[in-house]
């Protein structure tokens, strides 16, 4: 089957083209479900090629030789060019280099494609930075595959996405007290060539485009949950492996020129399901062990890196929304307007804000005790929590400073071009420096990034990509430095007394 030589086919070819990527992609036996109808390939199907495309650029971009110094870097295996966002980072300048690369990728979906081929990658980067984390409690051979299947990953430029919070059926029970027990991904048998997985698992963002599905947990477990505490590499296109998305908005968008994000950089978030499917022991990382399955998250440098490219994503579209607030209001005629510019400077603050959290986490960087450099955490989860709390807020201001004009447009492209209704709309529907083309243009664009199903979908992506606020929160609760705040209230109390000055 095809899964089953989709390792042994590749030998380190170093970066690929959109070429081949698509290639690799196209009609390779995945199994995708989409309106009642199993969709064959995802490269030319109306509802994914256009995202498959994004991707391509992206590798496109990485494999272009004018681009070699920022996305590339020399692996230490094969020495051939590999794509940076594999790079382990041995220095606060490795992680510039790093931020630079991935801000490539991002501009090209204006931040909209959260879950690119270089976000899982960063979850591997800090698993095997933490190899000691990874193999502790005799898990030395589950964490040699781990570095062996990133070396893999590295040295022919994959695609991983990953499934890691269970579906939401009964959250009052643990994982082996639902009913039936496998409806939480999980083992339900043990060979001697590798494991057999049954059960469902969300939220695979990104999947149906992906080369690999990482499966693990990074909710808490309890005793009784071990066959559900796993990290495990699978195949998009395995035996028994089923990718349920969701509506697809790219389908349901008229054009690109009504919907121009819905259409491009709409990479869907999928349902998966595991019918039985087998793992080779070479692709088992964590098995079994509650503690490990929560430790290759937390301490590894994992969801510190992995988590540092989505903030690194989100500056990129922290700054074309505020360019689009920008450019509503010269095209208004309002941006002279002293509360126009107020708004405008408050959407400003929050990415000027934001970014400041990103280049502080980087340039405060300190080595793990395996010399990798990891950004700030304190910096790092301080910009996970604004991020939730900002996006909602630069959305609402988007939306006052666009107010009527972004619901009263045309109805499609097309009217553009009617004899009669094309008359009316350059008459009534522009603005001065804008011809009604260019307007209609940019309020579409902004209608897209604020108000339509797609720009919804990014509002509660934005507020629960990390998981629930309290759960971001307490990422922040566990790594601020407290003892610096205490010795400064101990330092006041010490300073007087009863009798004043001490």
């Amino acid at each position: 089957m095809p899964s089953a030589n989709r390792q042994t086919a590749m030998s380190g070819s170093g970066v690929r083209t959109g070429q081949d990527y698509l290639a690799a992609i196209k009609d390779d036996g995945r199994r995708i479900f989409l309106d009642g109808e199993e969709i064959g390939d995802v490269t030319t199907h109306p509802a994914f090629r256009e995202g498959a495309k994004t991707i391509a650029s992206l590798y496109d971009i990485a494999a272009d030789p004018a681009n070699r110094q920022l996305m590339t870097y020399a692996s230490p295996t094969t020495g051939k060019p590999v794509n940076r966002m594999w790079q382990l980072p041995r220095s606060v300048e490795d992680l510039r280099q790093r931020r630079r690369a991935i801000e490539r990728w991002a501009e090209e979906s204006l931040g909209f494609m959260g879950r690119s081929p270089d976000h899982v990658a960063g979850f591997f980067v800090g698993f095997v930075a933490g190899k000691d984390v990874m193999a502790r409690g005799g898990n030395d051979k589950f964490a040699e595959n781990c570095v062996r299947f990133y070396e893999f990953c590295r040295d022919n430029d994959l695609y991983v996405s990953y499934t890691i919070v269970p579906p939401q059926i009964d959250r009052t029970k643990p994982a082996h007290q639902q009913n039936p027990p496998d409806l939480y991904a999980g083992v339900v048998e043990e060979r001697k060539d590798g494991i057999v997985i049954r059960g469902g698992q969300m939220l695979g963002t990104g999947t149906v485009y992906s080369d690999y599905v990482l499966l693990s947990t990074i909710h808490p477990m309890k005793a009784g949950d071990e066959n559900y505490a796993i990290s495990v590499a699978i195949p998009c296109n395995a035996q028994g492996v089923k990718i349920y998305p969701r509506r697809s908005y790219a389908l349901g968008a008229n054009s690109m020129f009504d919907y121009p994000l819905s259409t491009r950089f709409d990479e869907t978030d999928s349902l998966l399901v595991y019918d039985n499917v087998f793992v080779p022991w070479e692709h088992v990382f964590v098995y079994k062990n509650l503690d490990l399955c929560r430790a290759q998250w937390f301490e590894t440098p994992a969801h510190i890196i992995g988590n540092n490219q989505s903030q690194i994503r989100f500056v990129t579209k922290l700054r074309f929304l505020t360019g689009l607030a920008r450019r509503i209001t010269e095209m208004n005629g309002s941006i002279l307007q002293p509360p126009v510019q107020s708004k405008v400077a408050e959407i400003a603050m929050f990415a000027a804000t934001y970014e400041g959290l990103l280049d502080a986490q980087i340039e405060t960087a300190a080595p793990n005790n395996n010399g990798y450099f990891v950004p700030n955490a304190q910096s790092h989860y301080a910009a996970m929590n604004l991020q939730s709390w900002i996006y909602p807020l630069i959305l609402d201001a988007i939306r006052e400073l666009s107010g009527g004009g972004m619901i009263q447009l045309p109805a499609s492209a097309g009217d553009l071009f009617h004899p009669e209704i094309g008359v009316d709309i350059r008459r009534y529907v522009q603005s001065p420096d804008f011809p009604a083309e260019e307007r209609v243009r940019l309020l579409k664009l902004c209608w897209d990034a604020v108000g339509s199903e797609f720009a919804s979908r990014h509002h509660q992506y934005e507020k629960f990509y990390a998981g629930a606020p309290f759960i971001v929160r307490s990422h922040m609760y566990r790594r601020y430095d407290f003892a610096k705040s205490s010795k400064l209230v101990d330092k006041a109390l010490s300073g007087y007394g009863p009798n004043g000055r001490n």
